[in-house]
């Protein structure tokens, strides 16, 4: 079950190995605030070490998935030093990015507008399933701001890099639908439906074999290898481990017997 609903991040463990995470400040379009960000840190640490997990979707309450960084105090620390602002700007990076640490796969689901660091975080997770209508914007140059939390290296990774360029430098925003054409997002589906479109694509993902899923995306974080060398050298010592997994003879004779497998990660 959900946790408070007072709580900046609400955790949904589910029975088939999901967890739902949901930025849980509607009232502030899920601005990604200290107190969520703490949560979010520890949360991703708590999630890392369970061995049952199999994926992960993130989302947001309200109409919103998120309006990125909360930039209220940005004003009043505007004459802070440089090396004062570099690191609470690393940290709060390195946090809101530790999903990509994660050995399962994520989705995000884009329930509403994702901007700025809530942009970022939609093209940090492996998948992504958005509102027709959202809108997806890296407004940073428009804020007198150089882009952040590692967007001018995830936009290019997901998007290529003249429409990283193009969405950078004017900061236009893109509707889930347009993402949808230029493949920023997987599908785009009608908002009352992105949610449930993440979950059975998490479902379906569950029910594969963990380890083989695990290995499989480690082969392709940080945008795969680096040349088909590399991938044929990692291939040949992660196919044998799963070769020598209980649930690779579980998937051969759930296959014969025409049957759902039942892996069960050993």
């Amino acid at each position: 079950m959900p946790e408070e609903l007072s709580d900046p991040l609400l955790v949904e463990r589910r029975p088939d190995g999901i967890a739902v995470l949901t930025l849980n400040d509607p009232d502030r379009r899920n601005a990604m605030s200290d107190e969520m960000t703490a949560a979010w840190k520890e949360t991703i640490a708590r999630l890392r070490a369970d061995d049952g997990l199999r994926c992960v979707v993130v989302t947001g309450a309200g109409t919103a998935f998120t309006s990125g960084g909360d930039l209220s105090w940005l004003a009043e620390k505007n004459a802070v030093a440089v090396a004062a602002l570099r690191d609470r700007m690393l940290e709060f990076y390195r946090t809101w990015l530790s999903i990509r640490a994660l050995e399962v796969p994520t989705i995000a689901a884009v329930n509403g507008h994702a901007v700025g660091a809530g942009f970022a975080l939609a093209l940090a997770c492996d998948l992504r399933y958005a509102a027709a209508d959202a809108k997806l914007l890296v407004p940073f140059t428009a804020l007198g701001l150089h882009p952040g939390m590692a967007t001018t290296w995830l936009l290019p990774e997901v998007a290529g890099l003249p429409l990283a360029r193009e969405l950078l430098f004017t900061g236009r925003a893109v509707t889930g639908a347009q993402a949808e054409s230029y493949g920023l997002v997987n599908r785009a589906v009608p908002r009352e439906m992105v949610l449930q479109e993440a979950l059975e694509v998490a479902a379906r993902i569950a029910e594969q074999a963990p380890i083989a899923t695990r290995l499989t995306k480690v082969a392709l974080s940080g945008g795969g290898h680096p040349d088909m060398e590399s991938a044929l050298r990692w291939e040949s010592l992660a196919q044998p481990v799963t070769m020598a997994s209980k649930d690779m003879l579980e998937g051969l004779t759930a296959q014969r017997e025409k049957r759902r497998p039942r892996f069960t990660g050993e």
